[in-house]
């Protein structure tokens, strides 16, 4: 189906910052699991609304990605999730 050099193809545009196809699966797949934490829950769905042009994250959301990113507690893909969540942060903040 998709060839290795466009697996994590992304989607991600300079100016409209969207999300990648890599974030997007990763996100789906911690929506759906029952286990997922709150927190990988919340960055889960930040960053899928952001999949939208010209969305960007809150400042309240920045605050959590970046508590979560600063944490020795949370998962590897809650870190991976707070990351895309502030790639889509206002940067005159």
């Amino acid at each position: 189906m998709w060839g290795e050099k466009n697996k994590d193809l992304c989607l991600k545009n300079y100016k409209n910052k969207i999300t990648s196809l890599k974030i997007s699966t990763m996100t789906s797949n911690v929506l759906s699991d029952k286990s997922s934490s709150k927190t990988a829950k919340t960055l889960a769905g930040s960053a899928l609304s952001q999949a939208e042009k010209g969305k960007q994250t809150g400042g309240k959301m920045e605050e959590l990605a970046s508590a979560v990113l600063k944490s020795s507690k949370y998962s590897e893909t809650t870190k991976s999730l707070a990351g895309a969540v502030l790639s889509q942060a206002n940067k005159e903040r």
